[in-house]
């Protein structure tokens, strides 16, 4: 990759058992996974950039807007992720983790080069040039990993949400946001599965393991209401075909989480050692907005660090 120094961006308003979760469905195979891309299917952000040189795909105004928030949140849960690569609990688990971050990376490649190509820059130039009030994702996406179970109950939240988000994306208007939604619902799909499995093993296993990951929920879930947020951009693309609006999402979100949540024995009630997540209060958000927590500038600046060091340099 390349990356050019600028900076004056102005961008506003970004062991396998099946556990009751369901294949692809919509989306086609459902035995893709992080291992494995499907032929035909495998849309590569490259692609994307000869389409946008060729000018048959450049997206409008919104559409980009859009796209930035979708890969922002990606490209920062990838960088998240990356970390547990040499530190996992367990050899397999290490590379199920990087796998997943590269997942979410190309992902946030594929919506940051399409992005890109309204405002004329590279999906470097997104990725490594923007400053922190430039980057549109959520606040979940950039809370710290915490221990094992908290990064699972995270890892949780978000492919239960990207899963029902990018169901919907399928049928977008805008063909290059919903050929990136096809590709990238599969391997969502085994990220959920993934998830799930071990909220199933972390509370079904010792105290401590129940513990942690009850712990970890209560961490997370203040973060997600942020997730269902309709703003006006989102209210413009549902409109025109091109997006959904977040908060259509979150019955089959709270009903298809709850049911994995209940099969691992996890009530909703506090008093009797559930989770007791409809007390916790949420937070005020603000990531789609520019308005982060004090997390995302620290990842910024690591991740940032050697592009913005060597300006211009390829490897």
């Amino acid at each position: 990759m390349t990356s050019e120094h600028t900076t004056d961006f102005a961008l506003e308003g970004h062991g396998d058992i099946s556990v009751g979760v369901s294949g692809a469905g919509a989306s086609g195979d459902g035995s893709a996974s992080a291992t494995r891309i499907t032929p035909g299917n495998a849309l590569r952000p490259e692609d994307i950039a000869l389409e946008v040189r060729r000018g048959t795909a450049k997206p409008g105004e919104y559409a980009a807007e859009y796209a930035l928030r979708l890969g922002d949140d990606a490209l920062v849960l990838a960088q998240r992720l990356g970390h547990w690569i040499s530190r996992a609990p367990e050899l397999e688990e290490d590379i199920a983790l990087g796998n997943i971050a590269l997942d979410q990376l190309g992902h946030a490649r594929s919506f940051l080069t399409y992005a890109g190509a309204y405002w004329d820059k590279s999906e470097d130039d997104l990725a490594y040039f923007r400053r922190e009030p430039e980057f549109r994702s959520a606040h979940l996406f950039e809370q710290p990993n915490g221990d094992f179970a908290a990064t699972i109950a995270r890892q949780f939240i978000v492919s239960y949400y990207q899963f029902e988000l990018y169901k919907r994306l399928l049928d977008s208007t805008d063909a290059t946001i919903a050929a990136i939604a096809a590709k990238a619902l599969k391997e969502v799909d085994y990220h959920r599965d993934h998830s799930a499995q071990w909220v199933l093993r972390l509370s079904g296993g010792t105290e401590e393991s129940r513990r942690r990951l009850i712990h970890g929920f209560r961490l997370l879930w203040p973060y997600v209401d942020e997730l269902f947020e309709d703003d006006e951009l989102t209210a413009r693309l549902a409109e025109a075909g091109t997006g959904v609006q977040p908060s259509t999402l979150r019955e089959d979100f709270d009903r298809l989480s709850g049911e994995l949540l209940a099969e691992a024995g996890l009530t909703d009630d506090a008093a009797d050692g559930g989770l007791g997540l409809d007390r916790i209060p949420q937070s005020l958000g603000g990531g789609r907005r520019g308005k982060h927590s004090e997390h995302l500038g620290y990842l910024l600046a690591e991740m940032q660090v050697l592009a913005r060091e060597h300006p211009g340099a390829s490897w």
